[in-house]
């Protein structure tokens, strides 16, 4: 094995691509190679799927406790020094997260890896007479698909690859994980932690590929007949490539496809608190988090002063690269390409009636800083799709009623936030937000372990990372002796 390469897991075994292709990560600021990763073939993806099969076999008759001892053991792994050191190094060298986005992969994959643990003693059954065989009784179990795939993305590397993982193996699962090719060493990781604590070979199996391969692969992945279900999170164009290969076959799928988080603030709110949230949950981490805050809904009475605060907030973060200035906020975004997408978007915003209140539409490669813009609405790309930026846009509008329609005139449902100090109001608005979690007086970008993020239909994806979405319900029924048969006796 090439130390310098970041290897495939394939049936407990790190090993290198079968033709010896590799890719290069670059470093998101100075455009450095800062990881190479082995770059699977078409065979070792089929190998990958027939370990996970095999492995399957065992894995799914395993213990419940005997799985919850690994992924405890997994996430006590995940919080040592040691691989805190890694995960930092790693998602600052190929995302350009700072420290504390390293902290929060941390906690993102410590905290699933135990809910999930928790959770592995809870899957149940249940029995009951039979409706149409006199004495018969039905016994209903909660069973495993088989062979998961698992495909996880770049932005939060360890937390959402774990995410992506530790409900299906407590379920009874195998996995075979698709990385990113934009952070292969991140997601290693993770895999790396799971077999340090014990995983059976070939229960999680890992496969980085080039952006070229993907293409090819990941088709013949869906269509292999022992891939039974599909998870994804990334972007909602993607997702939609997925689902319709996942559809010829008839593969389930649970998908996370970004989101377009609206804040909602009443004429009634605390507008410093608003102010202060609404600038982190739309700048950490250059805003590219599926729940950053992209859309600021405001009633009139008090859109002056919070825009004038969120202003002169924004005007103290700085974008730049987080190893060389300390005072730098948040890190670029990934790449020139998307930074120039996130401008275009701004641009025609502007052109189409929105004013630039904060910000000079240009970049310093892939650094934007923080840009505001007043007057953004429905049908503006700006509304309209994730910018996955550091960018926020207002709408003022008069009244609750129009607040909520603007706030659901998306496809993005993944989160909202509601400020207000009006207890009635939270609870009515807040109902009606279509959005997976609606935080009132908190940011957008929030998730609550046990519930399992995941969307509500539309460009945000659907379904959820839980139990009842990684398990078949089969039904046994149990007839009595000497059950007749009416047309012959």
């Amino acid at each position: 094995m090439t130390e310098s390469v970041v290897p495939l897991w394939i049936g407990g075994q790190q090993r290198l691509a079968s033709d010896g292709a590799t890719f290069e990560v670059l470093n998101p600021h100075d455009r450095k190679v800062v990881s190479v990763s082995a770059s699977a073939s078409s065979q070792d993806c089929k190998d990958a799927v027939e370990a996970a099969q095999k492995a399957f076999l065992t894995w799914e008759h395993t213990a419940p406790t005997v799985k919850r001892g690994i992924l405890l053991k997994a996430a006590d792994l995940l919080e040592s020094e040691k691989y805190k050191a890694k995960i930092y190094k790693a998602v600052n060298e190929e995302t350009a997260g700072d420290d504390m986005w390293g902290m929060i992969n941390v906690r993102g994959s410590v905290g699933p890896l135990r809910e999930a643990a928790v959770l592995a003693t809870t899957i149940k059954g249940e029995s009951f007479p039979s409706s149409s065989i006199p004495g018969g009784t039905c016994i209903v179990q909660r069973r495993a698909y088989g062979v998961i795939l698992a495909i996880s993305p770049w932005n939060a590397p360890v937390g959402l690859t774990l995410r992506a993982i530790a409900i299906p193996l407590i379920c009874g699962n195998t996995v075979v994980v698709k990385s990113s090719e934009l952070s292969p060493r991140c997601q290693a990781i993770a895999i790396e932690a799971l077999h340090e604590a014990g995983i059976p070979p070939g229960v999680v199996n890992y496969l980085s590929m080039s952006r070229d391969s993907s293409p090819k692969l990941v088709p013949e992945i869906i269509g292999n007949p022992h891939v039974r279900h599909i998870n994804f999170t990334g972007s909602d164009r993607v997702g939609r490539i997925i689902a319709g290969e996942a559809a010829k076959y008839l593969k389930p799928c649970v998908f996370e496809l970004g989101g377009k988080a609206p804040a909602v603030v009443l004429d009634d709110a605390n507008i410093d608190d608003a102010a202060r949230h609404i600038v982190q949950g739309a700048m950490m981490h250059a805003g590219q988090i599926c729940m950053s805050t992209e859309r600021v809904i405001v009633q009139k009475a008090v859109s002056a002063e919070l825009i004038d605060k969120v202003t002169t907030l924004c005007r103290k973060v700085k974008a730049g690269d987080v190893r060389k200035d300390p005072s730098v906020k948040f890190p670029s975004v990934m790449n020139e390409v998307f930074a120039e997408n996130i401008l275009g978007m701004m641009r025609e915003a502007k052109d189409a009636g929105a004013e630039v209140i904060l910000g000079d539409l240009t970049r310093d490669g892939p650094v934007i800083q923080p840009h505001l813009l007043k007057g953004v609405k429905p049908g503006m790309r700006a509304w309209d799709r994730e910018s996955f930026g550091p960018v926020v846009g207002f709408a003022v509008v008069d009244t609750i009623d129009e607040a909520v329609e603007l706030a659901n005139a998306s496809d993005y449902s993944l989160t909202a936030s509601l400020w207000t100090r009006d207890v009635n109001n939270a609870i009515d608005v807040a109902s009606r937000l279509r959005a997976g979690c609606s935080v009132v007086n908190g940011s957008t970008f929030h998730s609550e372990v046990g519930l399992g993020n995941g969307g509500l239909g539309g460009a945000t994806g659907y379904g959820r990372f839980d139990i009842d979405n990684f398990t078949v319900k089969r039904m046994i029924v149990i007839c009595p002796k000497g059950v007749k048969t009416p047309m012959l006796d």
